[in-house]
């Protein structure tokens, strides 16, 4: 007996789409101011090096956000009216579909090369 495989977006694919979708309403003054402020304590807490429970604490500290934040994504998904959430989720699937530009990513790589380059410069010029 074989094993049903879903074929479709990952799970990983729908938060972002989700995720960026959420961040277009936040955007959008039709958005009730709720919803915006909510969005933006989801998102602060998603980007913020700060966390209710360290991540350096076995498994409980990487479930705080694996929990939390495709929580307060949905919940403020909930709080967007539903054909304003459709457009921004229509938008975000498209610009989840645009290809990756290999020359942006050269750029920045070499950008924190050089940043890398230049702190350890620094560093040596320091101690020496």
């Amino acid at each position: 007996m074989r094993a049903r495989r879903f074929v479709g977006p990952s799970l990983a694919h729908r938060v972002r789409v989700e995720a960026h979708a959420v961040w277009l309403a936040v955007r959008d003054p039709r958005t009730p101011l709720a919803a915006r402020l909510l969005g933006l304590v989801i998102a602060a807490y998603a980007l913020s090096p700060i966390d209710l429970v360290p991540d350096f604490v076995p498994v409980l500290g990487l479930i705080d956000d694996a929990l939390l934040v495709p929580a307060g994504l949905w919940l403020v998904a909930r709080m967007v009216p539903p054909a304003l959430l459709v457009e921004h989720r229509a938008t975000a699937e498209a610009a989840a579909r645009r290809p990756v530009s290999i020359a942006g990513f050269a750029m920045v790589l070499l950008l924190w090369a050089a940043l890398a380059w230049a702190a350890w410069s620094s560093a040596r010029v320091f101690w020496n």
